[in-house]
């Protein structure tokens, strides 16, 4: 099993499956996401499949999705 770290090619983060929102555009403007064996989140670009992948904890992931829907980031639109 690879370690999975900050930073690190997305295509090395093997056995996953990548996932974006539906609401994601043609443009490529997207963010995927990917379940990890170990709980964790990784998140990447679309537009650079290869790029880096963050890695956060489940926690951190509903902290972000709890702020987006309180819209506490809607001054970021």
């Amino acid at each position: 099993m690879i370690q999975v770290f900050n930073g690190m090619p997305a295509t090395q983060v093997e056995g996953v499956v990548w996932r974006k929102s539906r609401r994601s555009n043609s443009q490529g403007n997207c963010v995927e996401m990917a379940e990890l064996p170990g709980g964790d989140v990784a998140v990447r670009n679309s537009r650079y499949p290869a790029g880096p992948a963050l890695v956060y904890t489940r926690a951190e992931i509903e902290a972000l999705i709890l702020g987006v829907k309180d819209g506490d980031f809607d001054h970021l639109l």
